[in-house]
């Protein structure tokens, strides 16, 4: 997902980075997600149908889960085929911010999940139904056998570490795999000691740590949809460093935010001196905002002291 952007502006020639970097991972990060994806959809069906016929609220929960990670998942695979479309006259941006679109909308659906989870386990605290833990367990492993095999595509398949998109699916199921070990000591818990409360406990931890992540990617999305900058970048660092070029007086006007995970944009206003060479100085600010930010989507206006624009409000 990480683009390299050339805006055809002449100072982009020297700096060598034509085209689309590293795309290369691109089609194998869809085959380890692919196949993550298909084992947890099947599992989340089994779970949920498992967990209906043997009344367990733990397996509903870890399905409810998995549903989450579905959800992750197929989002990542969207995002990526949406990126990979070409922009238009009229979405400039091309579709990135589908993906954050997405992920909120993922976060919002989870907390409802979690918020059902608790509701019902609040209701089976009272009385504390039957479970047939045996099958409960049966199942509760597959499922887990099925997480470890996704975690195992998604690593040797895909960009874990450097895509955050890939990334955020590969926790998911680590947590999946968390529900399913929870599952699976509350069936232990009811066929030894006949714990029927364990069952609702266990599903009560699950749904926290579905609100858990739910929170995290609604928090990240919607800084990213309020034009939040970046986690990675400090603003009054990237003021200092432009303000430290010779000749330069004042840097305004100055933004910082996220199109889409790996791709930052900037845009300010610097003002220099009368008779300074405003090429040189534009080139020396590109070249320190991507050596030292990672900065490549730039557009900086260069002014004089003869300018005089109006007071920007933002």
């Amino acid at each position: 997902m990480h683009h390299k952007h050339d805006h055809g502006q002449s100072h982009s020639h020297d700096q060598g980075y034509h085209g689309h970097g590293n795309h290369h991972h691109g089609p194998n990060n869809k085959t380890g997600l692919m196949i993550a994806l298909t084992i947890t959809t099947g599992i989340m069906v089994l779970e949920f149908v498992g967990g209906l016929m043997t009344n367990s609220l733990a397996l509903l929960s870890d399905s409810g889960h998995m549903l989450s990670d579905a959800a992750a998942l197929a989002l990542s695979l969207v995002a990526m085929w949406f990126a990979a479309r070409p922009a238009s006259p009229n979405k400039t941006y091309g579709f990135y911010r589908f993906e954050i679109l997405a992920a909120l909308l993922n976060g919002v659906t989870l907390f409802v999940i979690a918020g059902f989870i608790v509701a019902e386990a609040v209701e089976r605290f009272g009385e504390p139904p039957t479970v047939a833990s045996g099958s409960m367990m049966v199942i509760a492993c597959i499922g887990l056998l099925a997480n470890l095999a996704s975690a195992w595509f998604l690593m040797r398949n895909s960009d874990v570490k450097g895509n955050v998109n890939v990334r955020s699916a590969y926790l998911h199921v680590l947590g999946d795999a968390l529900g399913s070990v929870g599952a699976i000591i509350a069936g232990l818990l009811m066929m030894l000691f006949s714990w029927y409360i364990a069952d609702p406990i266990i599903s009560v931890i699950v749904a926290l740590l579905i609100l858990k992540s739910a929170w995290g990617v609604i928090k990240s999305t919607v800084h990213i949809l309020m034009e939040g900058t970046p986690p990675t970048i400090q603003v009054e660092e990237v003021k200092a460093t432009l303000e430290d070029i010779e000749r330069v007086k004042d840097v305004h006007d100055l933004h910082v935010w996220t199109i889409t995970s790996g791709l930052d944009s900037l845009t300010c206003h610097m003002l220099i001196d009368d008779e300074a060479d405003s090429q040189s100085i534009l080139q020396q600010a590109v070249r320190r905002l991507e050596e030292r930010f990672k900065l490549q989507h730039t557009t900086i206006q260069i002014e004089t002291s003869q300018l005089q624009h109006p007071e920007l409000k933002v």
